[in-house]
């Protein structure tokens, strides 16, 4: 009887090892388990022969070739062994499978964070320069309404004031990012860095819903969902009652339905067309984990490439002293090991000596920063 036991389940490991190894493919595997599978189904033949014999005959007695009982049990517990240890490679070998599968998924999540913040600040500078424009035609004095925005800086080039404008909307835009409701609620706590799967599956969701959607149709169909709430606090929050009277008072009254922002179709369509990427980019951020980071670079801060980019794209001194931080463009975003960088514009820069080069010192910074990188 030990003998039938054994045989039967060194049967079940070898088949088991045949249908694991169909899954990757493995050719060796199969022909050795299939070499065993009939191997043992020659024993378990004999076994039957065996017993009918002894039926025919009671006093029967041929001995079963597997050996002693005590050989029989040693076999079968290796059989029970073997057939555990496929089944754990093969639970590893799916979990290799998932881990690649996330692995992939994370790496194109990446991208599309990416891929979205480069929308987001073409978004944001078409914007801002329909905003300057719409100024420029109210008779404001940009240069006075730049310093405004941040005061005494030297600013390398006339039209750069442009760049407080673009920080001005930005800073609006992007003012309660690190809360998962986005500001919306004044009693929201700020991220830190970790949520809930319920909180990034919520998030998920929204940016699945709000990518199938026309942003325009939202507001008008439901004026009361969170999108819409969050473009009318934006827009409260950059445009405030007097700028709105001044810039669009100059405009035709056949152009504009006085006192609403959504009156002129170009103002109003740059204006949900920037707030919708802003928006996608925030739930976009809450679906990660951990949740993606954002940062602001002070004023005076010496300048790093590691972590800023020059906004104007003309390159950094090479010279003694580094540049220094005029103020923040565009915040820049952590997502796990991955850095973009914050968009600065940069103070103490003349024109003659504006490179478009690196400095060694900087170049040498970034490469520790990823040699750290991939230490970690």
């Amino acid at each position: 009887m030990s003998s039938l036991f054994a045989t039967i389940s060194s049967f079940e490991a070898s088949y088991l090892q045949l249908q694991t190894a169909h899954v990757p493919f493995d050719e060796d595997i199969i022909k050795t388990a299939d070499r065993a599978l009939v191997s043992y189904l020659q024993r378990l033949s004999d076994v039957r022969q065996l017993y009918r014999s002894f039926l025919e005959n009671p006093n029967f007695n041929a001995e079963f070739p597997i050996g002693s009982c005590l050989e029989a049990q040693v076999q079968e517990n290796q059989s029970k062994l073997r057939t555990l240890e496929t089944v754990v490679n093969r639970l590893q070998s799916d979990i290799d499978v998932k881990d690649d599968e996330v692995l992939d998924l994370r790496r194109k999540l990446d991208t599309i964070q990416k891929a979205n913040s480069k929308l987001s600040k073409r978004s944001l500078h078409s914007f801002t320069k329909l905003l300057i424009d719409l100024m420029k035609k109210a008779g404001w004095d940009l240069d006075l309404a730049a310093n405004s925005i941040h005061r005494d800086v030297d600013y390398a080039k006339k039209g750069h004031n442009r760049y407080a404008f673009l920080s001005y909307v930005c800073s609006g835009m992007f003012r309660g990012f690190d809360s998962e409701g986005f500001g919306l609620d004044g009693n929201e706590i700020v991220c830190n860095g970790n949520g809930s799967n319920l909180e990034k599956n919520g998030s998920l969701k929204q940016l699945i819903e709000h990518v199938s959607s026309n942003p325009m149709e939202i507001l008008t169909k439901n004026p009361n969902s969170e999108f819409s709430k969050f473009c009318e606090k934006k827009y409260q929050q950059l445009i405030h009652p007097t700028m709105e009277s001044s810039i669009f008072s100059v405009l035709d009254r056949k152009e504009v339905v006085l006192n609403s922002w959504r009156s002129l179709s170009v103002f109003y369509e740059s204006f949900v067309k920037m707030s919708s990427s802003i928006w996608l980019l925030h739930k976009l951020a809450y679906s990660f984990n951990p949740v993606v980071e954002i940062f602001q670079v002070e004023r005076g801060v010496d300048f790093s490439m590691v972590y800023m980019e020059d906004v104007t794209r003309k390159g950094i001194l090479q010279g003694k002293s580094r540049p220094k931080v005029g103020f923040t463009v565009v915040p820049g975003f952590k997502i796990g090991k991955t850095m973009i960088q914050s968009q600065v514009y940069l103070t103490g820069l003349k024109n003659s000596e504006l490179i478009r080069s690196y400095s060694l010192r900087e170049s040498e910074e970034l490469e520790r920063n990823e040699a750290a990188s991939n230490g970690d």
